[in-house]
């Protein structure tokens, strides 16, 4: 009995992201093409498993400037990872420094505006 497209895009809305990931590295392999060259085309279907590949779910928290507040930073820091005194300054004084890998984005958002209000110039990637 053959697939549907309704059947094949139902199946893949309910995977997790790393069967999704699985799932293009097969293709790709299968086909002898890559996702890259396949978006750049467009999709050819509804488009979903397109739009799963893109969104970003893990976040790279990264300091780039401590501003005019050096000290509340320094405390920021140390309440967001737990570090000591002598290690929450080194990574202030160290900028452009990571603060938190992996971040969910609400974990990511949180520890920016924390740090933002502190007065450091965050950025996520």
């Amino acid at each position: 009995m053959a697939c549907t497209k309704d059947d094949m895009l139902e199946t893949i809305a309910n995977m997790t992201v790393t069967e999704v990931v699985d799932l293009i590295s097969a293709i790709e392999e299968k086909f002898g093409v890559t996702a890259a060259v396949a978006v750049a085309a467009g999709p050819a279907g509804g488009g979903e498993a397109a739009a799963v590949v893109e969104e970003q779910t893990e976040f790279n928290v990264i300091m780039k400037s401590f501003g005019a507040n050096k000290i509340n930073v320094i405390k920021a820091i140390r309440g967001i990872t737990g570090l000591g005194l002598k290690e929450a300054k080194d990574m202030v004084e160290g900028v452009p420094s990571t603060v938190k890998e992996g971040a969910s984005k609400e974990d990511a958002a949180k520890i920016k505006k924390e740090l933002e209000d502190a007065g450091a110039e965050v950025e996520l990637k």
